[in-house]
């Protein structure tokens, strides 16, 4: 899957929580949102500057996080059921750090489960493994 491809697929499904997400998909997402807060960071600081207390002023960047932060949720709870793991494991997003760090290494950067599994069919369409 391109990065094209899955930037579409992603805001097309932004707000469906059901299926899977092979790691490509996910990844590449995670990329664009990278990529897009640092290319907005860097407009809002040459369009608006700074405030008078010194914070750097965001509406760009702001409105860029509203964009993709339902597109996020949902290619992450969809990137679990790839690995057969419930979307409610997405919550441990909300524990500081140590969470986010949990479902990196726990769950997302695994590969997903071969064949289907209770959450859909294989993203990949069950290819065998070389090797």
């Amino acid at each position: 899957m391109s990065f094209q491809e899955t930037i579409a697929k992603c805001f097309s499904n932004y707000v469906t929580f059901s299926g899977r997400a092979p790691r490509s998909e996910f990844w590449w997402f995670m990329l664009f949102i990278l990529l897009g807060n640092i290319v907005f960071a860097i407009l809002d600081s040459i369009l608006f500057g700074r405030a008078a207390d010194g914070q750097q002023i965001g509406i760009l960047g702001g409105l860029f996080g509203l964009a993709v932060f339902l597109p996020s949720i949902s290619v992450g709870v969809r990137r679990l059921h790839d690995v057969d793991k419930s979307g409610w494991w997405y919550l441990l997003i909300l524990v500081p750090l140590i969470g986010t760090l949990i479902l990196i290494v726990a769950f997302f950067i695994h590969r997903g489960t071969t064949g289907p599994n209770r959450f859909g069919e294989d993203p990949l369409g069950s290819m065998p493994l070389a090797g």
